[in-house]
């Protein structure tokens, strides 16, 4: 049997957004180039979602990566630790 995680990611875009709206926590909003990027936690993970607002358009929900130049966005609202440490 695959793990929640293993089957949120298996789960079609539109599913997933309804997941994380439904069973996640909602941390914080950025906006990052042309996109305004929600930040979920959601079984101890931090996941984004890149939502488009000239395409009105959610393109991509992704793990956070915390190496990402993109984190400094958010440090400069909320205070993130790492769950993988």
């Amino acid at each position: 049997m695959l793990s929640r995680k293993k089957t949120f990611y298996s789960l079609s875009i539109i599913e997933q957004a309804k997941e994380l709206y439904l069973e996640g926590t909602f941390v914080v909003s950025i906006r990052y180039y042309g996109y305004k990027v929600n930040l979920y936690l959601y079984e101890n993970e931090y996941i984004e979602v890149f939502y488009n607002h000239k395409l009105d358009l959610v393109e991509k929900i992704q793990p956070m990566d915390f190496s990402h130049s993109r984190m400094k966005f958010y440090e400069d609202q909320i205070s993130i630790k790492s769950v993988a440490q």
